[in-house]
Parts: C-alpha cells; structure tokens; sequence
C-alpha cells in the first residue's frame, strides 16, 4: 500500500461525527450500562443499521432527521465481551476512565467526580448513544424508539440521559452565556473540505482517526486486533454547567456600563458574543465580521497581538488554541462536537435554580497527548504564557484565589478572586468505533 492509499479516508467506515457536523437542533445523550453480554451485542446488532457513516451523512442531510452515534468505554468493551489480551493494548487513560485522573485534569472541589451526576463516574458506565434530532417531533420518536429497544435487550439498562437543544433567543451556535461557538475546528486532510483562511492547513488523518498516518508519520501500537481500532477515535466527554447570572453579575459589577460590560465579557472569552475576534475587532464589537468565516479566523497572536492588549494572553480562546504562540500546536488540536442543554435564562433575569450548560465531546486519537495535554496545562496551568496565577477563566478550575489579567497601557488591569462560571457535572472517556469494528463487536461471543 502506498503513502497515498494509507491516507485515504474510509468514509463508509468512519462515523459521521467525527467528520460531519448536522443541523440538529436537540437530541438526547443516552447512558448505559450492560449487564449481558448477549444482550448487550443484540442492541448493538440493531442500531449498526441506522448509525451514519462520513460517506452517508452529507449525502442525506436535507432529508435525513435523526442521526445516530454509538461509543464505547473500556468496561463497555469489556461487558461486551472484548478479550482481556485486546483490553489490555489500549491506551492507559482509556483504560483508567476520566474520572480516575481527575488530578491530572484539574477536576476538583464542586467538578470533582464525587459530585457527577447521572452515574458518569461509575464502572458501570458502559456506553453512550447520541441521538441527534433536526426537531422535536423527530427527537421523541428517536427516543421512542430507542427506550423500545433498551426494554427488550437483555440487560441493557439506561443509566441517566441528558436532552439538548437549541439556546433561544440565540440558537444552537450559541451558548448560554451568548457567545457564537463552533467557530475554530480543524480540517482533516482526505475529508473534502477545504479550511477557511487562517483555521490553518489539513491535519493528517491519524491526528483524530485510527489507522492512519498522522502529523509525525505512521503510527505503531495501536489497539488490537486491527479491525477494532481501524476508523475508530477517542471522545472525551465533558458536561459543563454554566452559571449564567453569576457570569452577568461579575461582568456588571466590574464594569462602568453596558458597552464596558460586553467588552470585560469579549476579554474573558477573547472573542465578542457575536464571534468576532478581538484581534481583529479590538474595540467593539463587528457582528458581520463574527458571521464571515472567511474572516473570523483569519488572524494570529505573534504578529498582530504579541502583549495581548486586544486579546489578553490568558483568555478561553486565546488558551484552547494558541495558534502561532505554541509548540507543535498542530499536535494539539482537536474536533468539538456537542449542544447546549437547559432551558435559556432571559436576560435580567435571577438565578432560577435550573441547571443549563454546554455537553460537548472533544474527539482525537491520543488522549494524553491532546485532550489532557489541553485541560492540564493550556486550560489550568498557572504560569501559561507566564501569567503567574491564571486559569481558563471560563472553564478553568477557579476555587476564588485565581487572578485574570487584562493588558493595558499605561497600567493592566488585573481582576482577582475569580468565581467558577463553570461546573463540571460529568464526563468520561468513551472510544468511538468504525462501522465494521461495531460489526465485530456484535459479533463476538
């Protein structure tokens, strides 16, 4: 097989989310748990036919309502029936689960494991089934059917699920916090589309799917045999509580008025909620700039914003994807899939008591090497880009003694004693396997 043949993506075999993005606008996370073996593969064996592959679902996207995704935990794989000599050569963070490093990942205090909800942290998590809808007449059959499957499966049990939707007065582009997300994401070299300026060229494929060179070449051990690991990769899954009358508090009594307020907001998250970078719009905010990709990546830090005056060195943007400003960035990157959950709280309104966030899932072959490589040092090291006492102010650990700095001359502002806007509800390590390797899954004794 030549170079060529090895990059050449098998969309028929890769499932759709880690190449697709649909316009679903709710949907449901299913969580469950398996306590046959033999019922365990029987729900397997009838979802194989209606879970999308890369190849299909851009095809059917006008007509198609419901999309569906199916991804596995290394005790899921097990309950499934999985060899231990098969178990044994994947990766150890898979094999440990995200709950078991939360230190590593700075998931303490209220995001510690002991405080997730929806039995995430257990052993007896064994897999999720995405069920994506384009509406919700569609999303309550989906999961009609769904609970009809689950009843007559031997075993299979559901564990807890979490609806999505869209964020009104927003839409599903947009979190609770009214910042426009899904705007900087990787292109895969092979899949066909073509990145906007300054989202940075096609990464190789092995870089977030299995079984193909990636950045640095082939590469070796992966999990065994070939036909599991083949069109597979790795999704951390991270639910995210946003504590949005806090967040409006702390941005109101900070600022002197309305415009200072979207401003301190804009520095916090390096973009305005319109999407529009700061670099590029340092002083206010450019909604059409915000909706133009083919202008609202096209920037970078050296050059345009070395000291941070526009975009300050220690925002949520600037640290999830430093762009020209780190090493080997391209080893770094990842895919962002996932929806808003919870209903919208309307503006000026109080703290209701009802929990709304982000569920998102960051897909990528090499979990150490990308996602916790991410949360533990760009996301909560403190001396990142030698700020000295900073965290991710939006999704950072914060227990109240972190600082964010604003560079500004003649005198930076420097905000101290920052609350968590964020809460970490849940999470967990699943693998995403190809169609064929669900194939063999379901086919084992």
């Amino acid at each position: 097989m030549t170079p060529a043949e090895a990059s050449q993506l098998e969309l028929d075999d890769i499932q759709h989310i880690l190449l697709t993005r649909t316009p679903a606008m709710t949907g449901r996370y299913e969580f469950l748990s398996f306590d046959n073996p033999a019922g365990a593969r029987a729900w397997l064996s009838e979802l194989i036919p209606v879970v999308e592959s890369a190849a299909t679902a851009p095809v059917t996207v006008d007509s198609t309502r419901r999309w569906v995704t199916l991804a596995f935990t290394w005790n899921g794989l097990r309950a499934l029936g999985v060899s231990d000599v098969s178990l044994a050569t994947f990766p150890d963070a898979f094999r440990e689960g995200m709950a078991a490093r939360a230190d590593i990942l700075g998931d303490t205090g209220m995001s510690h494991p002991d405080n997730w909800v929806g039995g995430l942290a257990g052993d007896d998590l064994h897999a999720i089934a995405i069920l994506f809808a384009r509406d919700d007449g569609e999303h309550a059959r989906a999961t009609g059917v769904h609970d009809e499957l689950v009843a007559r499966c031997d075993g299979v049990r559901r564990l807890s699920f979490l609806d999505l939707n869209a964020t009104p007065p927003f839409n599903y582009a947009h979190d609770h916090f009214g910042f426009r997300d899904r705007l900087s994401q990787p292109v895969i070299e092979g899949s066909g589309e073509e990145p906007t300026p300054g989202s940075g060229a096609p990464l190789k494929p092995g870089e977030f799917i299995l079984g193909y060179p990636d950045e640095n070449g082939p590469v070796a051990n992966l999990p065994q045999p070939d036909v599991l690991s083949r069109n597979g990769s790795y999704m951390a899954y991270r639910r995210l509580q946003e504590h949005v009358s806090l967040f409006r508090g702390y941005i109101r009594d900070n600022a002197h008025s309305p415009e200072a307020e979207e401003l301190l907001a804009a520095k916090f998250m390096g973009r305005w909620r319109s999407g529009a970078p700061l670099v590029l719009a340092p002083e206010q905010d450019d909604p059409d700039l915000g909706a133009d990709p083919m202008r609202n990546n096209n920037f970078n830090y050296k050059e345009m914003d070395p000291h941070g005056y526009a975009c300050p060195l220690g925002s949520h943007a600037r640290r999830l994807n430093p762009r020209d400003t780190a090493h080997y960035v391209n080893r770094r990157r990842m895919i962002r899939r996932g929806a808003t959950y919870g209903p919208a709280l309307p503006e000026g309104a109080p703290n209701d008591g009802v929990e709304r966030g982000i569920a998102a899932f960051i897909i990528c072959a090499d979990l150490v090497r990308q996602f916790e490589f991410a949360q533990n040092v760009w996301i909560n090291d403190r001396t990142f880009h030698e700020l000295g006492n900073e965290h991710d102010p939006i999704c950072g650990t914060q227990d109240g003694t972190m600082d964010f700095a604003i560079p500004k001359r003649p005198i930076r502002k420097i905000l101290k004693g920052l609350p968590a806007f964020t809460t970490l509800k849940g999470g967990a390590y699943f693998f995403v396997p190809g169609i064929n390797a669900m194939r063999y899954l379901a086919g084992l004794n």
